[in-house]
């Protein structure tokens, strides 16, 4: 009995899932003109393709919300893949410091031909976002970018701001957008936006190996704890010929991650109602946690590129739902 109301609970909210993904677009839409329906649609689909965890969770927003986030989302798309898709880093560059100067031509009221910027544009208009976030977050992928395959972080700490600058960046835009004023909820972002981020980074790891950037994020000084930092020519390097070395470094971080998890949790009663739902890329985290810890650390086992961050999609999307419905994160 148990199992068959579980399979009805989960066909439901696949059903009620598909048709608020019809439905989404239609509703950012209402009141807006032909170029700006565009625009946001673009957007949409843009975080759906390329950032589907995080997608489902912006559907569980208000719709008074929802539209800032989705450009906000949308502009981390396109800052986090300028480099990975370019190919040639100094183009990937070039398109980080495009997007630079396009914020700072959005709150000069100029116009820009490119569907995110148009959206954005239009929701900076119509909400107090704050250009210093806007401009941290893409200074933080420009000076990303900048660096030489032998720029090695020295500590988690510097992925830690890297994560904040770039994730929880995000969180607190979409507070200020929604006049959402609480330090409880900033402390909150804050923790979520570095867990999420580091995580991001670690699964991330067999991508970069494959391109020659495993080195990128994985920080000297817990690589040469565990046997992996490596000095060729008097310049440091990565050497990921110890699987057990490197699934020791992962959880390492990934304990660092889980630690601002437990904060962010730790603050859930002082977080006002109208935060939680901007808050619940926390799920997201915690699944990617849970999954990287039943594959033993191991950034390159299989299951990790499975499903949604390694659990069937049907899974994600009940854990997202039933956190949301609690009002949780």
């Amino acid at each position: 009995m148990y199992c068959s109301c579980r399979r009805f609970l989960g066909h439901a909210i696949y059903i009620v899932t598909i048709i608020r993904r019809r439905n989404s677009r239609r509703d950012l839409m209402q009141g807006a003109s032909s170029s700006l329906r565009t625009a946001f649609s673009y957007c949409v689909q843009q975080v759906r393709n390329y950032d589907y965890h995080h997608y489902l969770c912006l559907l569980e927003l208000p719709l008074d919300m929802r539209k800032a986030a989705f450009a906000l989302r949308a502009l981390n798309v396109e800052t986090a893949k300028a480099m990975d898709v370019a190919s040639d880093p100094r183009i990937g560059l070039m398109r980080l410091l495009w997007w630079q100067e396009a914020i700072n031509k959005i709150y000069a009221n100029k116009s820009i031909e490119h569907p995110t910027a148009q959206a954005l544009s239009a929701v900076i208009s119509e909400n107090q976002i704050s250009k210093r976030w806007l401009t941290r977050s893409i200074e933080a992928r420009i000076n990303d970018g900048r660096r030489e395959e032998t720029d090695i972080p020295e500590c988690i700490e510097e992925l830690e701001k890297y994560a904040e600058d770039t994730a929880s960046t995000l969180l607190y835009l979409t507070l200020q957008a929604g006049s959402i004023r609480s330090t409880a909820a900033d402390h909150a972002a804050s923790h979520i936006g570095k867990a999420s981020g580091l995580l991001l980074l670690l699964r991330s790891l067999p991508y970069h190996a494959s391109r020659n950037r495993h080195f990128s994020y994985l920080p000297k000084e817990v690589a040469a704890k565990h046997g992996l930092l490596v000095k060729e020519g008097g310049r440091s390097g990565i050497s990921l010929d110890s699987r057990e070395g490197l699934c020791d470094a992962v959880f390492e971080m990934a304990s660092v991650a889980n630690g601002h998890l437990q904060k962010a949790r730790e603050l859930a009663g002082t977080v006002p109602a109208e935060a939680r739902p901007v808050l619940l890329p926390a799920v997201p985290a915690r699944v990617l946690l849970d999954t990287l810890s039943r594959v033993q650390f191991d950034v390159f086992d299989p299951r990790l590129a499975r499903g949604v961050l390694g659990v069937p999609h049907l899974r994600y999307q009940l854990k997202v739902k039933w956190h949301s419905w609690r009002g949780k994160y």
